[in-house]
């Protein structure tokens, strides 16, 4: 029977201490981390959007409509080749709703991320292997995902290769820090795991604290919908009950150990240009989304239109192309939520009014991309730059909520046996939405780190110290 009460004792203190230590110094880390799987999820969203474009996979008509209660890791498994468009198409939907509701729903604080939530955040980070994205992968996820992005390489424009390059870049950029601040809460809640396990085994005899089956049954009496992790009851009794067990468990106080916090060193200056430039080069990969967009919409308002018309009524368009009369406004009646009321507004839109609109914004992200607006951006001011963004951001924000709105009207203007010609355009505006998410959140963060900057010179020190 192994007495390490002493140990118990140990191990509770320094998981204390890195329980402050956590919530001090590396809450911060943490949304890190929360911010990290955001660029992840959007790369991700600007790829499946492209997928869907191309015709790779289809639109899961049932996507929108998902609930989701926990994360759950995509299916994974071998499938045929005749099933390979159904698989891939929900398997890469469910995919994109399950990082969405870990980015927008998740808390990410060490109490609620438990082993069991952890492990399901590295199941969706490492579901397809974007570091090593390759058509001879093992992995058959990783495989299909690599073959179809190398199909959409082919003749493909520069904007949109641009968009592949930098949504792959963003994947590659955020596994590491993601898997590195994973592992820094893995190993505390691993260890705080084996300290639950010891409240069943302390004081029991080997025999009886290797049997696996009734430890099982005693957890779950004891700490219902708490999982059973049989690896970690082994570490338990390698460290309590082997020879080997008082070098291990130093190994395991050394690891919890909170290292003393020195003074930093002189921090380099934070060059609040490359946040704005970031914000600034995710709304301009939105222009090639706005020019798809404008083909299904020109496409779904020429199908409503022609539907619409009498005789008459295009007669009287045949004679004001005949004689070079400026035809009739086309004005749609959408509804929206207003953000701000939380209330439903009805608007009058003037169709290709709204087009030009949509068409003057392309022209002004387009030269927006990176690589494409370096030159262009290095004699723009800091202010210059920051108005551009906080500007474009609002613009773009009013473009989608109406955009949103002409979807929604087009699907409910004909016919349901006509419907199936409306082209929808939900891929599109979520990776709108995702630009624009991002872009808001390099605008707080510079707007953050001015104030700060400003707080600290009225208070006479240097921010660089």
């Amino acid at each position: 029977m192994a007495d390490n009460s002493d140990y118990v004792k140990k191990l509770t203190d320094a998981l204390a201490a890195r329980a402050d230590h956590l919530e001090k110094y590396d809450l911060p880390k943490l949304k890190k981390l929360k911010e990290e799987l955001r660029h992840y999820h959007t790369g991700f969203a600007s790829l499946y959007n492209l997928y869907v474009k191309k015709g790779l996979i289809h639109e899961d008509p049932y996507k929108q409509e998902a609930k989701i209660a926990e994360i759950e890791v995509p299916n994974s498994t071998t499938f045929s080749e005749a099933e390979k468009l159904d698989q891939l198409t929900r398997r890469l939907a469910n995919y994109d709703n399950q990082l969405d509701f870990l980015v927008n729903f998740y808390q990410y604080s060490p109490e609620f991320l438990t082993m069991d939530r952890i492990k399901r955040i590295l199941g969706l980070v490492k579901y397809i292997d974007w570091v090593q994205l390759s058509p001879d992968s093992q992995n058959i996820m990783t495989r299909v995902v690599a073959d179809m992005t190398n199909q959409i390489k082919i003749g493909t424009e520069p904007l949109t290769m641009s968009v592949i390059t930098e949504s792959i870049s963003n994947l590659n950029k955020s596994f590491n820090p993601i898997i590195v601040q994973l592992k820094l809460l893995a190993d505390y809640q691993r260890e705080m795991y084996k300290l639950q396990l010891r409240g069943l085994t302390s004081g029991l005899p080997q025999a009886e604290a290797s049997n696996v089956p009734n430890l099982r049954k005693k957890m779950a009496q004891t700490m219902p919908g708490i999982p059973f992790y049989p690896d970690l009851l082994e570490e338990v009794l390698k460290e309590d009950y082997s020879g080997d067990g008082p070098a291990l468990q130093e190994a395991v106080l050394k690891k919890l150990m909170v290292a003393e916090n020195k003074p930093k060193a002189a921090k380099a200056p934070i060059s609040f240009r490359t946040i704005l430039l970031e914000g600034v080069y995710g709304l301009g990969a939105t222009a090639v989304t706005f020019q798809e967009i404008l083909v299904k919409m020109d496409e779904n308002q020429l199908i409503l239109e022609n539907r619409k018309q009498t005789f008459l009524e295009k007669l009287k368009k045949l004679f004001q192309q005949m004689f070079n009369r400026e035809p009739d406004p086309v004005i749609y009646e959408v509804e929206y939520i207003d953000p701000a009321k939380g209330a439903p507004v009805s608007e009058r839109v003037n169709f290709h009014a709204f087009r030009g609109d949509v068409e003057r914004k392309i022209r002004t992200l387009s030269p927006m991309v990176r690589g494409v607006a370096s030159s262009k951006l290095d004699s723009v001011q800091e202010d210059q730059l920051a108005g551009f963004l906080d500007r474009n951001v609002r613009e773009i924000q009013s473009l989608h909520k109406i955009l949103g709105a002409l979807d929604d009207f087009f699907k409910a203007a004909v016919d349901k046996p006509e419907r199936d010609r409306i082209r929808g355009i939900k891929p599109e505006l979520g990776t709108i939405k995702n630009a624009i998410v991002r872009a808001n959140s390099k605008r707080y963060e510079y707007n953050a780190q001015k104030e700060q900057e400003e707080q600290l010179k009225r208070l006479g020190v240097s921010p660089d110290s």
